[in-house]
């Protein structure tokens, strides 16, 4: 129990570094007054461009791979049966911590860049099927409809589909004296978190009127 308490804190440690704020501020920005007000990839890309969106998304999921990773380093030697269980705690505190950060009021991003370096953490220590599957689903329907909220939603009902699967054919391993729920309950939360996060994207999506998001003006004035 405490191996599974201290992966969660340190995932939610890990977690509160909010890559969009920091980057924003580094160049007299406060996102949270711009744009959506949200501090993820999405308004980091509406608000500061391509470059910036590329080092938030590489932030945010850098800090779940060093969270989990780490967490798989310090305990999966000694606890091999639950290694991948105790990982997705340190997952499920870094996404805590990133959507919702105690020094920010609680109102942080929504989780995706977060469940990326979740897919990536499995493809370090796993296999890289999930990730790649991932990749090609959210990129396929961004380029397609380009409402990133779908995509987001779709690679996080995706994400507890392939934890259940990995599970079954044995590509993730979990002692047998470990409830094998446990694992999946994790995988759910994770995904409910990000669809409840979702929850003001969702109900745009259904009265017609959520936003689309372009790569360049160009992309955008083309498709208008």
């Amino acid at each position: 129990m405490l191996a599974r308490i201290i992966s969660l804190v340190m995932g939610y440690a890990f977690g509160l570094f909010q890559t969009g704020f920091f980057y924003g501020k580094l160049h007299g920005i406060d996102i949270r007054q711009k744009g959506s007000g949200n501090i993820g990839t999405t308004n980091s890309l509406r608000v500061l461009g391509k470059k910036a969106a590329a080092i938030v998304l590489a932030g945010d999921a850098g800090k779940t791979v060093l969270a989990m990773i780490l967490a798989h380093l310090i305990f999966g030697p000694f606890n091999p049966g639950i290694d991948r269980v105790l990982m997705l705690y340190a997952g499920l505190g870094a996404t805590l911590g990133h959507n919702f950060p105690f020094y920010m009021h609680f109102k942080g991003g929504k989780g995706i860049a977060v469940l990326a370096g979740i897919y990536l953490s499995f493809g370090i220590t796993d296999s890289w099927v999930p990730f790649c599957i991932g990749f090609v689903l959210f990129f396929s329907i961004f380029f397609a409809i380009h409402y990133v909220s779908v995509a987001s939603l779709s690679v996080s009902v995706l994400f507890f589909v392939v934890i259940v699967v990995m599970e079954r054919i044995g590509k993730i391993v979990v002692d047998p004296g470990i409830p094998v729920i446990e694992l999946y309950v994790l995988a759910a939360m994770i995904m409910i978190m990000a669809i409840v996060r979702h929850a003001e994207n969702i109900k745009r999506l259904m009265a017609g009127n959520e936003r689309k998001t372009y790569l360049s003006k160009k992309q955008e004035n083309a498709e208008k």
